[in-house]
């Protein structure tokens, strides 16, 4: 055999050996990955709460570019009506050139001295010559007109594309933010997956207990609090309003975006509790830190909204003696809690 076809001989073979290493360290890998540890219960426990709490805090990022899209659409609106409207009086306009056009036209077969000449009656036509001439400022007016409202026009719809574009890119951003929710969201049920079968029901019994219980610490019918987390602190006004509407969701689900009436986000519920007191909130915890009066800790009163974390994330209203009542996080439903729970950041009393 030749030196050059044992060598070729040898290249195959190498290839062959090196082909089957990397193959098999691909599948080393994706075993060892695959073989990661399985989280104890309580472990599970604080990952998904920290995922499912990443969520919440991406949601109200999420929740914030609601008032820019809003207006945004307030304004294509707007410039939408205004485009019609001033298309419109471009046609009109139009149509008035046209006739004035075809007025002039039945005038301008020959020149004027040659119809003066051959004019039967001299002083007619020096009459209609004079309509003619006013005919002609008629158009030249007309055109000044179109040229004003065809611009007025362009300028409108230069606007309008502009907002759109901007519309457009905070939808884009809103959009990147919501699968970031659902990222946050999958890779917790992937931590889930990894628990056993029985682990997986003890955990969907002690949510369903945790929401049953809430349920049961909700106001009767005529306002009176029931459960024994509820500090019996008299509200007054329409704080008293929105504590009472707030603890009425006890037990509800949290559902990012979610404004009632049987599942809230923590910033849909705070609106819909002053809501019902009469007070308008934007569905935004950053949004409502300025939607109301600064207060101090030692000012707060039950109705009052609390706002947590830097940058703002979360917001719960305050019930009195130490306690709050929130929509939590996904996976959690509306309870009540210790105020300190989490950093606090500020307090506002809308209204």
């Amino acid at each position: 055999m030749s030196i050059g076809r044992i060598n070729r001989t040898k290249g195959i073979a190498l290839a062959a050996i090196t082909s089957t290493a990397v193959a098999a360290g691909v599948l080393f890998i994706q075993g060892a990955a695959d073989a990661e540890p399985k989280p104890t219960l309580d472990q599970a426990k604080k990952q998904v709460a920290a995922l499912q709490e990443k969520a919440g805090a991406i949601g109200e990022s999420a929740n914030d570019l609601r008032g820019q899209i809003t207006a945004s659409s307030a304004r294509v609106k707007a410039l939408q009506a205004g485009i019609a409207k001033q298309q419109a009086q471009v046609d009109s306009v139009k149509r008035q050139i046209g006739s004035l056009a075809v007025a002039g036209y039945q005038t301008s077969g020959i020149s004027t001295t040659a119809q003066l000449l051959l004019s039967t009656n001299p002083d007619q036509f020096l009459s209609q010559a004079s309509t003619a001439q006013a005919f002609a400022g008629q158009q030249n007016s007309a055109l000044r007109r179109y040229q004003v409202a065809q611009g007025k026009l362009t300028d409108l719809q230069a606007s309008e594309q502009t907002e759109l574009a901007a519309l457009q890119a905070v939808q884009s951003k809103q959009d990147a933010l919501k699968k970031q929710i659902q990222d946050n969201l999958d890779a917790a049920q992937k931590v889930l997956d990894k628990l056993s079968d029985a682990e997986r029901k003890r955990l969907e019994e002690e949510n369903a207990k945790e929401a049953e219980a809430a349920r049961k610490q909700r106001p009767t019918r005529s306002g009176d609090r029931t459960g024994e987390d509820i500090p019996n602190i008299p509200a007054s006004g329409r704080g008293a309003i929105a504590v009472n509407a707030a603890l009425s969701q006890l037990g509800d689900p949290y559902v990012w975006g979610a404004d009632g009436p049987s599942s809230y986000d923590c910033s849909g519920l705070t609106m819909y509790a002053w809501g019902k007191a009469g007070v308008s909130l934007s569905h935004s915890s950053k949004a409502q830190t300025g939607e109301g009066r600064r207060v101090s800790r030692s000012e707060l009163a039950p109705g009052d909204l609390v706002f947590y974390y830097s940058p703002v994330s979360h917001v719960a209203i305050y019930l009195g003696n130490g306690r709050i009542v929130h929509a939590p996080r996904p996976g959690k439903s509306v309870e009540i809690a210790p105020l300190d729970e989490m950093p606090i950041n500020s307090m506002v009393r809308p209204g």
